[in-house]
């Protein structure tokens, strides 16, 4: 089977595969540049940008950390990510990944227009306004995440009526992605919430809307798997985790070993101050927060709304913008390492060239 290529707004995708956005520092500058240049849509994760160079883009650290959401969500350090990618990639395609439930959303996504995105795709909460914010840059594609049918004829009514407009294109997600999930504990074992009962729903939701491109999403990690979510309707398909597996991945080579050295039963569901199960690897960090012994939770970067400051966090027994960006560094202690259900299938780096061939061609 061969695949056609994906239309988002005004840009054409050569090979319908979307790298996920993945953040702390995952999915920056290296991976997204490297996947848009091979004909895939590279896309730039927003979260935690202040981290971006050492730090050098954050205005204020304190224990050093980037203080505030302003400073957390760099503007100078997107900026330079966007630039950097730029480089790699030149004028194909570039996405960025922000997350609904970040302080400061409408600003970060003003930041990436104004930097020359081209994309914008937003879960972790159901964005009704995200047209707001892009009034002004008209050629940026809005990409919302979903988890049904139900959430994408929400949006698509809401944005209709509001700012006469509708999704370029819209990411279903299942629940064996990495990271946050649009479902409850119970829900994501439910059959009917299986990435491969949602598609065809959410294809004929988004058929009523003028055939808005459907992405599915959550555990797609070969050809066959792509071959799969095509013949139930999608249009492309979004993977992440298996993304990490490559040299070009901007995550610490640390970061990378927890992956190719987890085992099935490692990658579990666990709770999140944002609100939603996350899906990660059991590591000592899980360890110590099931014993209630995790590090001290300070909330200096207040990086999502729905911690409310920290509340959140200390019931679940961590601080997610302090332990991602551990990951970030390398800290096997304290770090927090996402992965989706197949992680465990990690087993060897290869290039981003390399994962593309092989996902179109087959192994």
């Amino acid at each position: 089977m061969s695949f056609k290529a994906l239309k988002i707004g005004k840009y054409i995708i050569e090979k319908p595969i979307v790298q996920g956005g993945m953040g702390v520092g995952i999915s920056w500058d290296q991976l997204a540049g490297n996947v848009s240049k091979e004909g895939g849509l590279g896309v730039i994760s927003a979260v935690g940008t202040g981290y971006y160079e050492n730090k050098i883009h954050s205005k204020r650290l304190v224990a050093d950390r980037p203080l505030d959401a302003v400073n957390f969500y760099s503007k100078e350090g997107f900026d330079a990510i966007i630039k950097n990618a730029r480089k790699i990639c030149g004028d194909k395609p570039l996405a960025a990944n922000i997350l609904y439930a970040i302080n400061d959303y409408g600003r970060v996504v003003t930041d990436a227009c104004e930097a020359g995105i081209n994309i914008i795709i937003t879960g972790a909460g159901l964005p009704t306004n995200m047209p707001e914010f892009t009034a002004d840059y008209p050629d940026v594609a809005l990409v919302p995440i979903v988890s049904s049918a139900k959430a994408l004829k929400i949006i698509c009514k809401r944005w209709q009526m509001r700012y006469n407009r509708l999704p370029d294109a819209v990411v279903l997600e299942g629940p064996k992605s990495g990271g946050h999930q649009g479902f409850t504990y119970e829900q994501c074992t439910m059959d009917e919430n299986q990435l491969e009962n949602l598609v065809a729903p959410v294809v004929a939701e988004a058929a009523l809307w003028g055939n808005i491109p459907v992405i599915a999403a959550g555990g797609v990690w070969d050809k066959n798997d792509i071959e799969e979510m095509m013949a139930l309707g999608a249009s492309g398909v979004q993977m992440g985790t298996r993304f990490i597996g490559t040299f070009e991945c901007d995550a610490h080579e640390n970061l990378k070993q927890v992956l190719i050295n987890a085992k099935k039963e490692d990658i579990i569901l666990m709770a999140s101050p944002v609100g939603y199960p996350a899906q990660g690897v059991r590591t000592n960090l899980t360890k110590l927060v099931e014993n209630r012994e995790g590090p001290a939770i300070k909330c200096i970067s207040n990086c999502v709304s729905p911690c409310n400051r920290g509340e959140e966090a200390k019931v679940v027994g961590f601080c997610i913008a302090d332990r991602l960006s551990d990951a970030f560094e390398g800290n096997l202690e304290t770090g927090l390492f996402f992965s989706g259900t197949n992680g465990y299938r990690l087993t060897e780096l290869i290039s981003v060239k390399e994962l593309l061939t092989k996902l179109i061609e087959g192994e």
